[in-house]
């Protein structure tokens, strides 16, 4: 059996990392492998609370980019993140991992406010946590959301699972010699612009001394690797690299 490194941790997914091969909505054979991987945490003791996106259904960017109004877009972006924590709920549920889902937008016919306390006592007995619709505010992306709720229930770690296996100096898809970083501070984040976290979410990271893993969710394994410290991907914390 693995020995974790991290007892509690935030895993952190983009929505269009459960779009699969898909160019839109949920791939239900990701939605299961990820919920198996998560099922294999709580096995090993680990605590762990998720937050999702809503890219693989809708961006509040996007909404505003082609003329909406910002705030309205943004509400929608956190909706399409509810869409994703019950999908998660259900196949997390379905391998017999108790969990619950917790709303920042008050929806009790479908999941539980968010109340701090209570996230972290559903923790202690051993449930996953979906923290869904963002930080309930527009103009906060679900990266701010990640950093606060991480540090609102005292994870150790934030595991930012995405479609790339790490952070790169440039675009890998479109530069081909692109390198990738092992490990970097909060500050070269900041000052190189390197697409990690948002600037709020790195801040909030920084200031409180939490690191964070960046890797990719679609080779199977890694989000055991990463919580047992495995070097996989980009570790951002608050050394020099």
């Amino acid at each position: 059996m693995p020995t974790p490194r991290y007892k509690r941790v935030l895993l952190k997914m983009s929505g269009e990392a459960l779009m699969g091969n898909q160019g839109y909505g949920i791939d239900p054979a990701i939605v299961a492998r990820v919920a198996m991987e998560v099922k294999q945490l709580v096995e090993i003791g680990v605590r762990v609370g998720i937050v999702i996106g809503g890219g693989n259904i809708f961006r509040g960017l996007a909404g505003a980019a082609a003329g909406m109004e910002r705030a309205s877009a943004d509400y929608m972006g956190m909706l399409a993140t509810v869409l994703n924590a019950l999908a998660l709920q259900n196949f997390l549920e379905n391998n017999s991992v108790d969990t619950r889902v917790q709303s920042a937008i008050e929806m009790r016919e479908l999941a539980e406010p968010y109340i701090r306390r209570r996230a972290i006592r559903h923790l202690e007995k051993g449930r996953v946590v979906i923290f869904a619709a963002g930080t309930g505010n527009p103009f906060f992306t679900t990266d701010t959301a990640a950093a606060l709720r991480a540090m609102e229930i005292g994870a150790e770690v934030i595991l930012k699972a995405t479609k790339v296996d790490g952070v790169y100096d440039a675009d890998p898809m479109i530069v081909p010699t692109a390198a990738r970083f092992t490990d970097l501070s909060y500050i070269e984040v900041l000052k190189r612009n390197l697409k990690v976290m948002d600037a709020t979410a790195i801040s909030l990271c920084m200031d409180n001394d939490l690191p964070i893993v960046i890797f990719n969710l679609n080779e199977e394994g890694n989000v055991i690797r990463a919580v047992c410290g495995e070097p996989i991907g980009t570790l951002v914390h608050g050394g020099t690299s």
